[in-house]
């Protein structure tokens, strides 16, 4: 049978905005923890209750439209200072009130209780990235967008979690109940992942309290939901939940690698060993303002590439990336990189991008200048 050209037109377009239909999911998730599912229950016994409102509310109001229309001639009916209808208004409202306090006031207990944690992690966001600590347990570590700049600029293909993706995500273990303690280091941010029913705003100088238990291993995604700078929409959430076992397997490795990492502050670098990694940190935490090839976003963020920081005196340059420069928004990587990173992509700042100034700062040197700086200051130096 033939076909007229309409209707394989139709045909197509039905498919389409079947398709449409099956991806529209406008209810909240369900989410994972218990939390979550407090939320949605919540949720859906209020949205019924509306519905309930709402059929009941427009059902009177259309039928008495139709049953005393003015065809009909329809006399009113007069219930001033009648006194049984009004405290049936007043009685079944109060009562819907409390049907749909109860609930919301235990699921609220259940939220805001982090008492008797099984683990402790710290939550500090910055631009544009975060920073998990693990209470006690010596591992400490930043997560950053691991989505190519390729991608974002459309020079190659985005993959599946484009934007959702990171290099480190937050490791916890199942069935354990975690608090989270969510704060900030230069502006508001938000930490959210809306399937273990989180999202805290992280405020510089306050702590604010959540907590999740997932039972079910597995990878959820979530992104900061403040404005928080030019690079907001690149700061994802990614928590990996692991069976007990794999998850003290994976904290004996983090914590073997922290104890790694500090002994490599006192190794002999050469100057390309310090420029091949210098190369990568800076990729992570300087080519979002500076630009992979040094180039810079003048004025907000300026070129690397012959400025007098990268080519002048290494003090000048330690003390620009240690400290940051105030007012602006070069941020002070002192308190985020370890030694061995600061002194690698100083290294490579100053050898990459034409620069070739032809020096190398080493850990040590940054350890010296960190110890001087906070000698001065009458503090202790970072460990």
């Amino acid at each position: 049978m033939k076909r007229h050209p309409q209707a394989w037109m139709g045909l197509l377009l039905c498919s389409q905005f079947g398709q449409a239909r099956a991806a529209w999911d406008v209810n909240m998730r369900q989410g994972v923890t218990e939390v979550s599912r407090s939320v949605f229950d919540l949720h859906m016994t209020i949205f019924w209750i509306c519905v309930i409102i709402g059929v009941l509310v427009f059902g009177a109001m259309f039928w008495s439209m139709f049953a005393h229309r003015r065809s009909r001639r329809g006399q009113p009916a007069h219930f001033h200072e009648n006194t049984r209808v009004e405290v049936l208004w007043t009685v079944i409202p109060l009562l819907i009130l409390i049907a749909m306090a109860v609930p919301a006031t235990r699921t609220l207990i259940h939220i805001y209780d982090p008492s008797e944690p099984d683990l402790d992690i710290q939550i500090t966001g910055h631009q544009w990235k975060w920073h998990y600590k693990y209470l006690g347990q010596d591992v400490e570590f930043f997560s950053n967008l691991a989505t190519p700049r390729e991608a974002v600029a459309n020079r190659q293909p985005k993959g599946e979690h484009y934007l959702l993706e990171v290099d480190e995500p937050l490791v916890i273990p199942s069935g354990a109940k975690v608090r989270f303690l969510v704060t900030a280091a230069d502006v508001i941010h938000s930490w959210w992942v809306p399937e273990l029913g989180v999202k805290k705003d992280a405020i510089p100088g306050f702590v604010n309290e959540a907590w999740a238990r997932v039972d079910t291993p597995g990878i959820y995604r979530g992104q900061c939901t403040e404005l928080c700078g030019k690079d907001h929409g690149f700061m994802p959430v990614v928590v990996e939940v692991k069976a007990p076992a794999d998850y003290s397997a994976w904290l004996a490795g983090k914590q073997a690698a922290a104890a790694e990492v500090k002994a490599l502050s006192s190794k002999e670098w050469t100057r390309e060993e310090l420029v091949e990694r210098g190369e990568k940190v800076y990729q992570t935490n300087c080519a979002a303002c500076h630009q992979p090839g040094g180039t810079g976003l003048p004025p907000m963020f300026p070129a690397l590439k012959g400025s007098a920081i990268a080519t002048g005196p290494k003090e000048g340059h330690m003390d620009r990336v240690v400290n940051g420069k105030p007012g602006t928004a070069m941020a002070a990587f002192g308190k985020q990189l370890s030694a061995v990173d600061l002194a690698a992509v100083i290294t490579y700042e100053r050898n990459a991008f034409g620069n070739a100034v032809g020096d190398m700062v080493s850990p040590q040197d940054i350890l010296a200048f960190e110890k001087a700086g906070a000698t001065s200051q009458g503090m202790q130096p970072n460990p």
